[in-house]
């Protein structure tokens, strides 16, 4: 007698998802944004004005290239975000939009310069300056953040300055550079919770991060120190009140609270939308820590109001 050779049962097809890209990109069981995160389309003349001083100057902002939803406010009362180091970024994180490769291109050594020259002709209180991650370099891109800061103040001596930078792979030596600048504001973002790392920032480290914003305080007192965080990406209140707590006990000053959403497909899900109410109470819990201030809400981003939180950390 021969055994009958048993067919497998085929697996049930994945039905396809049919809805408009914006709804696939929300969280599972919701189909619109909720009503606070609405934002107004880029447009007036603001916005039109810090377009074409950028692409004249060639220079890039991280407004754009993150599709930051403050876009148009921001550009539409003068204020940007400067991105230098190129537009390639030589890490994937999986919640960012820009864009990532092995190699993050050739140094622009004019950069600093036409940065310094929009920050001028902008006439900016206080300028922000970001850039891509570089690990392809030896110093990780921290000469051309020193060269940006000594160049605006050459250019625009009344505008202080505040850098985001990356971690610099944990080199000393590289913030060392940097901090010899004495920027009115260092800041480096912890983004998410130290659980969500090895999906959410595989090539960093929580630890890491916490360390470099320490040394950062240490080797420059008269420097603020600030950090900022997403939520949206599956962590819990507890984590996000330990998180907070990481930062002040590494002596950080300012901290950012936003809403993370879902640039594609690609990147990672968005589990689902913090409430206005959930963002006031990590505020209250980081104001009861001692931050010297706490911007928190649904649209706020690392450089969203940098130069309030400048204020109003400073206490002028």
């Amino acid at each position: 007698m021969h055994d009958i050779p048993l067919t497998p049962t085929p697996r049930a097809a994945r039905p396809v998802d049919t809805r408009p890209m914006h709804q696939r990109l929300l969280p599972e069981g919701v189909e619109r944004r909720p009503e606070w995160l609405t934002v107004k389309l880029p447009a007036g003349e603001g916005y039109a004005q810090i377009k074409s001083l950028m692409r004249g100057l060639d220079l890039v902002t991280v407004c754009e290239e993150a599709r930051c939803p403050n876009l148009a406010e921001c550009w539409g009362h003068g204020t940007a975000t400067f991105m230098i180091l190129g537009e390639v970024c030589t890490r994937a994180c999986a919640f960012c939009a820009v864009t990532s490769g092995k190699r993050g291109g050739d140094i622009d050594t004019d950069e600093p310069r036409r940065v310094a020259t929009a920050v001028a002709q902008m006439g900016l209180a206080h300028a922000v300056v970001t850039s891509v991650d570089r690990d392809d370099l030896p110093d990780f891109g921290a000469e051309m953040f020193a060269q940006t800061i000594r160049e605006i103040r050459r250019q625009a001596p009344g505008t202080t300055i505040e850098v985001l930078t990356p971690d610099f792979n944990g080199s000393l030596d590289s913030l060392r550079v940097v901090m010899a600048t004495v920027p009115e504001i260092f800041n480096h973002n912890l983004e998410t919770i130290e659980r969500l790392y090895p999906r959410v920032r595989p090539k960093a480290g929580y630890q890491q991060s916490l360390t470099l914003l320490k040394e950062a305080k240490r080797l420059e007192q008269r420097s603020r120190t600030k950090s900022g965080l997403m939520v949206g990406l599956g962590e819990e209140m507890n984590e996000v009140k330990q998180l907070l707590t990481d930062l002040r006990a590494h002596d950080v000053e300012i901290v950012t609270i936003g809403q993370y959403l879902r640039p594609s497909l690609k990147h990672h899900a968005l589990v689902r939308f913090w409430t206005p109410a959930e963002f006031d109470e990590l505020k209250a819990y980081g104001l009861a820590l001692g931050f010297s201030h706490v911007e928190s809400g649904p649209l706020v981003r690392s450089s969203y109001h940098a130069h309030e939180q400048a204020v109003a950390a400073s206490g002028v």
